[in-house]
């Protein structure tokens, strides 16, 4: 049953990010094997890891025909309709280039242009995620990135989720590759034979593809090292306790380290829910993760009043936040810290994770206190225009040498001042 606990005392922190001793070493051998060794390493891993030896990485055409025929025809048009929701609500996140020019004549500016080539991983094996293709291509796309390499796990079969190959043939994305774990991390970031490097590699994985974007970052960059998925759900005595309960439930079957809690100032709605979570566990298909999660790492936190339950959301800084309360829209300038945010009870989180637009990859562990959900921003970089005036470099130019010498940087100063004299004689 789902625990009722002081609000004051609760944390949904999970100390999982770094992994164990076993686990970084391992993770480090793989990247040092597959620099050396390349295809082969990344074959060799394939076999250990999945179970098939593979004769070609790269998902063939003839893969992307059979895997058009084993999907359903609704599912192929949630798929497309999923998609052009994403592609509109990120067409507006889109930046622009600018420059500002001065009287003096100086020039300043910022360059935006897209990343070269991105790495995506999309899990698989026991779970296949279609979603997972649309919210971290679609960004990169409207970016205009023009590489994109996908990477996911090929079941024992050898075969890619047809689910997951049609997401990614609608979106254009061709490029890809039968390789999981992180060994698809480190041919991501070294290149193999097969394999080009890419500047950024993005997307959720298992606690080996966490730990090695984590070692590799620096020499790519990467979205973020993303820990178990969480939903607080802030509700009022006008939330339906059913709803609620399946909203706790539809992160709890995640992962059994998944965090669900309920933040209410209603001891009526936190017993309902109680016995809502235990009627809707006993038939759920993924009861044992479920519950496992829901056991060890969910809550019902009691509070004096919403004004107490939104300083305790805005201290948990969830992935997820749930407001069933009346009038939820007149608290949204209150709630500070939140992956993302979803308003009423016809908001629920799934909408967000599927269809409505905005991106599913969300911080995660408390880290939405510093941290935003991918963006088409991760896909673009800045570089700063300057091209300064002769009459600006007179009239400021003993300042930067001023500075330049307090830091005692004489090099610097001098590169100054040695224009100054040749301007000013």
């Amino acid at each position: 049953m789902i625990r009722i606990v002081e609000a004051n005392n609760f944390s949904t922190r999970r100390d999982v990010e770094n992994g164990t001793d076993t686990q970084r070493a391992a993770v480090l051998d793989i990247l040092a094997q597959v620099k050396q060794n390349g295809d082969q390493a990344v074959l060799d891993y394939t076999a250990r890891f999945d179970g098939i030896m593979l004769d070609s990485m790269r998902v063939s055409e003839a893969e992307f025909a059979e895997a058009e025929q084993n999907i359903s025809p609704e599912v192929r048009e949630a798929i497309e309709a999923a998609a052009i929701n994403i592609r509109d609500y990120h067409s507006r996140q889109m930046r622009q280039s600018w420059m500002t020019t001065k009287e003096s004549g100086t020039m300043l500016g910022q360059l935006i242009r897209p990343l070269q080539r991105v790495g995506l991983y999309v899990p698989g094996g026991t779970a296949a995620y279609p979603s997972s293709v649309l919210m971290n291509a679609i960004p990169a796309q409207v970016a205009g990135v023009e590489e994109i390499a996908m990477v996911t796990p090929p079941g024992k079969d050898g075969k890619v989720n047809p689910g997951v190959l049609v997401a990614a043939q609608t979106l254009g994305v061709t490029e890809i590759y039968k390789v999981g774990g992180a060994q698809a991390i480190a041919a991501l970031t070294y290149g193999t034979e097969t394999i080009k490097p890419v500047d950024k590699i993005v997307g959720p994985g298992n606690i080996y593809v966490a730990l090695a974007k984590r070692e590799v970052f620096g020499l790519v960059d990467i979205d973020m090292v993303a820990g178990p998925s969480e939903i607080v759900v802030l509700a009022d005595n006008t939330a339906n306790p059913g709803y609620v309960a399946a909203d706790l439930l539809s992160q709890a079957e995640h992962d059994a380290m998944a965090s669900s809690v309920l933040v209410t100032p209603s001891r009526t709605l936190a017993k309902a829910v109680q016995q809502e979570v235990e009627k809707q566990l006993a038939v759920l298909p993924r009861r044992e993760i479920a519950e496992k999660s829901i056991r060890d790492h969910g809550a019902i936190c009691i509070v004096d009043s919403l004004e107490q339950g939104i300083d305790v959301v805005n201290r948990l800084a969830p992935e997820h936040l749930e407001v069933i309360v009346k009038d939820a829209m007149e608290y949204v300038g209150k709630l500070k810290n939140a992956g993302a945010i979803f308003l009423g009870a016809y908001s629920s989180e799934p909408v967000g994770d599927y269809f409505a637009g905005p991106n599913h990859v969300l911080p995660t562990n408390g880290t939405a206190r510093f941290s935003s959900p991918l963006n088409v921003d991760d896909f673009l970089k800045k570089t700063s225009l300057i091209s300064y005036s002769r009459q600006d470099l007179l009239a400021n130019g003993q300042k930067i040498v001023a500075l330049a010498r307090q830091e005692g940087l004489e090099a610097h100063a001098r590169a100054i001042q040695i224009r100054l004299d040749n301007e000013q004689n």
